[in-house]
């Protein structure tokens, strides 16, 4: 039997695994964009990325995925406290007082949250309004303006990465998925990572259960979180310290989709940690 019709005897899932592994094999190109000017309240996003690129000789091309902080979507979309509006409750200042942290970044932490995980040696974890389960119910003081105010995760993450994709869309005729991030710390393991918070354009999860594996197993627990990797993929180029809220992902066979981040999420009746 030729190489060709042995090809099309096999079964159409080992076909597709085999097509994504030597995509695979191509390479993947991670191609950061960075922004010189600080976002404001009501900037583009798409516009503001779009001249980034074209200043640096570089354009989105078919197939590509982009990653983005979710700082630079809460900005332009205002999702930022001034401090000094902030009265912490009681509660709030003598935790904060007993480990040296800012009372009021504690009571909007519990504000923007909708129930507390865990609250010892001065960690705060929360679940937020989104069901992340986070440090701080998302709100962050770094890259803002030195202390001042605050930013909040932005209200729906996946509708701010579905404007993001439809506007890209619009001015490049290319589809292109969006991914937004935030960088969360892991139970059971040292430093951060970044993680996807809202998605457009493209499958949060790869299902490879029962497909084979090169030994003939087949699997069925293998739920494989690609928005997740790619986030993390991207905060290798997009650091906290070098301006680099954004990364084009090239070379990957992400699967299109609308895309939601309530795929990636687990329920509380199946978390055998809370």
């Amino acid at each position: 039997m030729s190489k060709a019709r042995r090809a099309a005897h096999k079964p159409a899932a080992e076909r597709r695994k085999k097509g994504i592994s030597n995509k695979l094999q191509a390479g993947l190109r991670l191609i950061p964009i960075s922004l010189a000017e600080e976002i404001k309240h009501g900037d583009s996003l798409a516009e503001k990325l779009l001249q980034e690129l074209q200043g640096s000789g570089l354009a989105f091309e078919t197939g590509d995925i982009l990653v983005v902080k979710h700082k630079i979507v809460s900005k332009s979309e205002g999702c930022i406290v001034d401090l000094a509006t902030i009265r912490p409750s009681p509660e709030s200042f003598a935790w904060a007082k007993q480990y040296g942290l800012d009372a009021r970044v504690i009571e909007l932490a519990l504000r923007e949250s909708r129930a507390v995980i865990r609250r010892k040696n001065g960690a705060l974890i929360t679940e937020t309004r989104h069901g992340f389960i986070c440090a701080n119910g998302g709100v962050d003081v770094s890259n803002v303006d030195g202390g001042r105010h605050a930013l909040l995760l932005p209200v729906d993450p996946d509708r701010s990465a579905r404007e993001l994709h439809r506007e890209l869309k619009r001015r490049t005729k290319l589809a292109i998925p969006v991914l937004i991030t935030d960088t969360f710390g892991r139970p059971w393991r040292e430093g951060l990572v970044d993680f996807c918070i809202g998605v457009a354009g493209m499958k949060s999860l790869r299902d490879d259960r029962g497909r084979r594996d090169p030994h003939g197993y087949t699997l069925h627990a293998s739920l494989e979180a690609v928005a997740d990797e790619l986030a993390a993929t991207a905060g290798l180029v997009c650091g906290k310290l070098n301006r680099t809220p954004a990364c084009i992902i090239r070379g990957f066979p992400y699967q299109p989709a609308r895309g939601r981040i309530r795929d990636l999420l687990r329920p509380a009746a199946s978390d055998l940690f809370r």
